[in-house]
């Protein structure tokens, strides 16, 4: 047996409580950023944001007394899937930031017309926030590649957990 499965941060319960506490405190984080930091969020920002909520969702589901242990090893892979989601999106979005990715077209400022008038619609339809502008950064790292940190970490604890922790609580 592994060293892991006698090691109780990679118990199912405790990753799972680990898990929810992670992707809560990112949303909280990242809504308090938004909401009272004013960093309003691009598309690839929201689309950041949904597995990080299932990933809440599962853990939560994953800590209540009725899951059986081999359905908290199933939640905690889904768990570390959803993580693997975001950090992929994370590391397109930081792509698309630094350049080295083309974006999608409905956020990335490619504005084309061939009248004054298909300018003017394109322009209107233009989201005021772009997914290829680095809204904030710490030492040259923005939030998307912040993500792409967190959630790749948690992807590989949380999986980790999956396969090679033990359920130690057996509730």
């Amino acid at each position: 047996m592994s060293t892991l499965s006698h090691s109780p941060l990679f118990s199912h319960r405790n990753a799972a409580s680990i898990a929810a506490l992670a992707a809560a405190g990112l949303l909280i984080a990242v809504f308090m950023m938004q909401y009272f930091g004013g960093l309003a969020p691009c598309s690839l920002c929201l689309t950041q944001r949904w597995p990080h909520g299932v990933a809440l969702a599962l853990g939560l589901i994953a800590l209540m007394p009725i899951t059986a242990a081999p359905a908290r090893r199933l939640l905690l892979a889904l768990i570390a899937l959803s993580f693997a989601v975001t950090a992929g999106i994370g590391a397109y979005h930081a792509g698309v930031e630094y350049g080295w990715f083309a974006g999608p077209n409905a956020c990335s400022g490619n504005i084309t017309g061939n009248t004054v008038e298909e300018l003017k619609r394109a322009l209107m339809a233009q989201p005021v926030v772009r997914c290829d502008e680095v809204a904030w950064s710490l030492f040259g790292v923005s939030l998307a590649g912040f993500n792409f940190l967190a959630s790749t970490i948690l992807a590989v604890f949380c999986a980790t957990a999956a396969f090679c922790g033990a359920e130690n609580d057996r509730r």
